[in-house]
């Protein structure tokens, strides 16, 4: 026998190893077995695994640890490891391998409470059988839970102003709305305000609008905007804003309620949010100011008139009245609409 192993190149273990498959009679002859073992205790059960496929087709763009919390949530008992889940995933043609690649975690800010601050944009338009539908979308920014996720035909202030006052009716008000620098609360030069953003003001709003060509200031509801597109929109065709709406109101309880959230150790954004303790005010009381303020009206497309000179404040305030109070810097006045301040004055420069 040994000489026969040296003859083939191979070791006395081998050699006697094929000659007992040969004496048991395997029909494979002498080729190469599977390594894998004949018993496999710690084999993920199949009715796991079919669980784990089923619920991966619900949510084809769910990974291994949003699944896992979900099933465990929906009452089974035991869930394998999320590596093992993405091992089922990958084996069954689930996973694109390159897909994998692209996402990447990044640090994460957010406010401490819910209603400290609210994301609001509109997410890119797309084509109706009838028309083109703009997503409108509202996120907390503690515990991104969805606040609304609206159908609109356009990006009109005052369809913006329809939307959120039945969020404001069903939520409450937050104290800061943060938004970009577009239509219709753009905020540049030339028009700082719109009449839009004077009434969230008027509601004791702060309004924040992110950087320029920064849209990551707004990380939070750029990232829903993503999930929206994945798990949704793509691939898919709407005939009219009616059928958007009738799409988007599960999928937002689903996101809500059911989807865990990484940014959240896997809980759900339901579970994160409270309802802001400031009820929306059906009738606004009218605008008043301290006994020692300077107060003007506003008029003739934004401007007012102190101490025989002319300023232009905005044409959004148009028709209201303002406060004008000296600061610590003698000839420099602030301006104050409700609470904010809106503009500052400086008389020691000349008219």
């Amino acid at each position: 026998m040994r000489a026969l192993c040296r003859q083939f190149g191979i070791s006395r273990t081998t050699g006697y190893k094929w000659v007992r498959r040969f004496r048991e009679g395997n029909e494979v002859g002498l080729a190469d077995l599977p390594r894998r073992p004949r018993h496999s205790p710690f084999h993920t059960p199949a009715e796991i695994e079919e669980t784990v496929l089923t619920a991966r087709e619900a949510h084809p763009a769910w990974g291994a640890r949003k699944l896992r919390a979900w099933l465990l949530a929906k009452g089974h008992e035991w869930m394998p490891s999320p590596s093992t889940i993405t091992a089922i995933l990958k084996r069954n043609g689930r996973i694109d391998p390159v897909e994998g690649l692209t996402h990447r975690p990044w640090q994460r800010f957010e406010r401490q409470a819910p209603n400290e601050l609210w994301q609001m944009d509109f997410k890119g338009h797309f084509p109706l059988t009838r028309g083109r539908c703009h997503p409108l979308t509202v996120l907390d920014d503690h515990s991104r839970f969805a606040l609304g996720l609206q159908a609109c035909g356009n990006e009109k202030g005052k369809t913006v102003q329809e939307r959120l006052t039945a969020i404001f009716r069903r939520y409450g008000l937050p104290n800061t709305m943060l938004m970009d620098n577009g239509s219709p609360w753009g905020h540049d030069q030339d028009h700082p305000y719109t009449p839009f953003t004077v009434w969230l003001m008027r509601l004791g709003i702060r309004v924040s609008h992110g950087r320029p060509y920064h849209p990551q200031t707004q990380g939070k509801d750029e990232r829903f905007h993503r999930t929206l597109t994945v798990e949704l929109l793509q691939g898919r065709s709407f005939t009219d804003l009616a059928h958007c709406q009738r799409a988007f109101d599960p999928w937002r309880d689903i996101y809500n309620l059911e989807r865990p959230h990484e940014a959240l150790d896997l809980a759900t954004p339901a579970s994160k949010y409270q309802v802001s303790q400031r009820p929306f005010p059906e009738n606004l009381p009218p605008l008043e100011y301290g006994s020692d303020d300077i107060v003007r009206s506003v008029y003739d497309r934004g401007r007012i008139s102190l101490f025989g000179r002319i300023f232009k404040i905005g044409k959004a305030f148009t028709g209201m009245t303002v406060a004008i109070r000296a600061t610590d810097i003698d000839g420099v006045w602030n301006v104050f609409f409700a609470t904010h301040v809106i503009a500052q004055l400086d008389l020691r420069r000349d008219p």
